[in-house]
């Protein structure tokens, strides 16, 4: 299984961070990105899961539907920035093995997700991901002997600097 965390797109400015919408930069990165991945194949996931936070649905439509029109996209519990990185974890222990997952959302949450899922602790902080910027995990047959949860190893890191330029 593989799992593609996606920190959401650069968004503009608003009083009510819940409200805060895609700017044109960050609906433009975050087509560019799929694009790259569509012509890459590096993107294969059947579902992508993304925060109630308004920001992180954009993120989630524009890259899901631009790689695959029939892609699930699905508002899910547990991904604010504040959330509890094990709630996702308990819920990627249940996940089909044979589906591949992609997670739209923020920083800290998706450091702290990451450095869970391959390091069994969520600190310190193993990795950061900037705006569109994306973290390509691998679920293993290991366990961490500490928490004796899933091991998953790094398959790659995209960071938005890396598209072709316009």
């Amino acid at each position: 299984m593989r799992l593609y965390l996606i920190r959401h797109g650069h968004a503009q400015p608003h009083d009510d961070d819940t409200k805060r919408v895609l700017s044109e930069r960050g609906r433009k990165t975050t087509l560019r990105m799929a694009t790259s991945f569509r012509a890459s194949k590096a993107f294969t996931a059947t579902q992508v899961w993304h925060s109630p936070l308004v920001r992180a649905y954009e993120t989630a439509i524009l890259l899901g539907r631009a790689i695959n029109p029939d892609i699930a996209v699905v508002e899910t519990d547990g991904l604010l920035p504040t959330d509890d990185p094990l709630l996702v974890q308990a819920r990627l222990a249940r996940y089909p093995l044979i589906q591949d997952l992609a997670i739209v959302g923020h920083e800290p949450h998706l450091a702290a997700l990451a450095t869970l899922l391959v390091r069994g602790q969520t600190a310190p902080l193993a990795f950061h991901l900037k705006k569109n910027a994306t973290i390509m995990l691998r679920r293993t047959a290991k366990v961490h002997a500490a928490t004796n949860q899933v091991r998953w190893r790094i398959g790659w890191h995209f960071a938005p600097e890396l598209l072709p330029l316009e």
